[in-house]
């Protein structure tokens, strides 16, 4: 494959060791790797945008390989993508990626999660965008990741990367001897309960802590050939799961079930 200009960011910051091997399994293949990431962690921030206050961003080579050119960035991961792409690139870059990120984006938290956002804003710029996660906060050990990443994406592109794709890649906290075969996945429906923990400060105030570790993981979502595996399913069989996402969140239930609406004396249909 000739050498492609590819865009590097994430949600757990500039200092974290899964963006570097990321970073660093892209330069030794070949490719022109650019990092613009959050100068902290920014996790769960959705696609959210800063708006109200300025974005700085600032050069961080020191802290990659010496191909790598890099910058950490105020704002959130979207801003990082969006900052990249009209003002600190030069060039529209050939591919994005995301990740790799410390814990797993399964299912409906993908919602919430910066990793994939910032994928997302990738993607709704006409580009080839991965998000990549290992499903567990304590392993680091990345480079299998970063090795099944670059394998996806350099055969995806090869056979050309459909428009309005995104992917989203989780990977199994093992060896890769251990890991079961990559899959087509769909995604789950996460339900998190008890998410807010009730405290009080040396003061007496009260104040909550976000914590949702209880979850349920429900029948995947409707969409999707019948016999793939959901993403947890297929975690939980200790094998990557590789999901097919797009920016389009239209309703896709039978018309039947939507509600009629009368709003003085018309009806919505």
């Amino acid at each position: 494959m000739h050498p492609l200009s590819i865009l590097i960011s994430n949600d757990d910051g500039v200092f974290a060791e899964g963006i570097r091997v990321l970073a660093s399994a892209a330069s030794q293949r070949g490719h022109k790797v650019t990092v613009v990431c959050p100068d902290q962690e920014r996790s769960a921030t959705g696609h959210g945008l800063t708006l109200q206050a300025p974005i700085r961003a600032e050069r961080a080579d020191e802290l990659f390989e010496k191909n790598v050119t890099a910058w950490g960035c105020s704002g959130t991961p979207a801003d990082c993508i969006k900052l990249a792409l009209y003002e600190l690139l030069s060039d529209k870059p050939d591919l994005v990626l995301s990740g790799i990120n410390h814990g797993a984006n399964l299912g409906t938290d993908i919602f919430c999660s910066g990793t994939v956002a910032a994928a997302l804003e990738g993607t709704l710029e006409g580009i080839p965008s991965m998000a990549v996660s290992v499903t567990s906060f304590q392993w680091n050990n990345f480079q299998v990741a970063a090795n099944l990443t670059m394998d996806i994406v350099e055969n995806v592109l090869e056979k050309k990367w459909p428009q309005s794709l995104l992917l989203n890649l989780n990977i199994p906290p093992i060896a890769l001897e251990e890991m079961g075969p990559l899959r087509w996945t769909r995604l789950s429906i996460r339900h998190y309960e008890e998410q807010f923990m009730r405290r009080k400060d040396p003061r007496g105030n009260t104040y909550y802590w976000l914590a949702g570790e209880a979850v349920k993981d429900f029948k995947s979502a409707g969409d999707g050939p019948s016999e793939w595996p959901s993403d947890v399913a297929q975690i939980n069989r200790a094998a990557p799961s590789l999901t097919p996402i797009q920016p389009d969140l239209f309703w896709r239930g039978e018309l039947s079930d939507l509600p009629h609406i009368e709003i003085k004396n018309q009806l919505v249909r």
